[in-house]
């Protein structure tokens, strides 16, 4: 991502898998709930994409669970990005695309990827500060199709309250290792989604004290 992050090392826990794979054991625990929810809320044709996909344990699963839509998955670190092809090349699914070396908190990509029926950010605001989320949401709303919709998906303060111990303790963590990322405050990610032009559609209450924000580019 735009320059440089501290982030402690249980922020994005990737274990070697076989070849160029890497299994996150996050994605494990909750792939099987994002996938209910995309197939809930997510267009059922057109073009996706996915910023920051990772190791590409949660597009693999996209692909095969929606495949009326063809995915692009993005990630700007070249080893997820050979770990995000070995995955999808091992769903055996021909609706995805090689992944692309994308910044999503860089200004300009919106323009160059207009055209998106659905976009997908999972677990990664509270890993960046807020001016980048600033951007990268700018940018989704600009890369959205009209009635498009965007899904982010991970922790968040409600309300300015941090609602679990666990959740106390891994913002505390994460300010600690560097003060300007950490827990986003839904109702401030929500006003950004606003203030790009975007529809509140549903908030979403996921396992582990998670949340989706879905929100709709209108059709106008």
């Amino acid at each position: 991502m735009t320059g440089h992050l501290n982030l402690p090392d249980t922020a994005s826990i990737a274990n070697k898998g076989g070849g160029d794979k890497l299994i996150a054991p996050s994605a494990v625990r909750n792939c099987d709930a994002i996938c209910d929810l995309l197939a809930d809320v997510a267009p059922t044709e057109g073009r996706a994409l996915e910023i920051a996909s990772g190791t590409g344990q949660h597009v693999a699963a996209f692909v095969a669970r929606l495949p009326g839509l063809h995915w692009q998955p993005t990630e700007p670190d070249a080893a997820r990005r050979a770990s995000i092809d070995a995955h999808a090349g091992e769903s055996g699914c021909a609706n995805i695309a090689p992944a692309l070396d994308l910044d999503a908190c860089t200004p300009g990509w919106g323009a160059r990827m207009q055209g998106q029926a659905l976009i997908v950010v999972i677990n990664l605001l509270h890993l960046i500060p807020m001016d980048w989320a600033e951007v990268l949401i700018a940018e989704a709303a600009r890369a959205l199709s009209p009635g498009g919709r965007f899904v982010i998906y991970g922790p968040f303060m409600r309300a300015g309250e941090l609602t679990s111990p666990g959740d106390a303790a891994f913002h505390a963590g994460l300010t600690a290792q560097d003060p300007r990322i950490g827990y986003k405050d839904d109702f401030d990610v929500i006003d950004l989604l606003h203030s790009a032009g975007l529809e509140l559609v549903e908030v979403v209450e996921m396992p582990a004290n998670n949340l989706a924000l879905i929100a709709e580019k209108p059709a106008f």
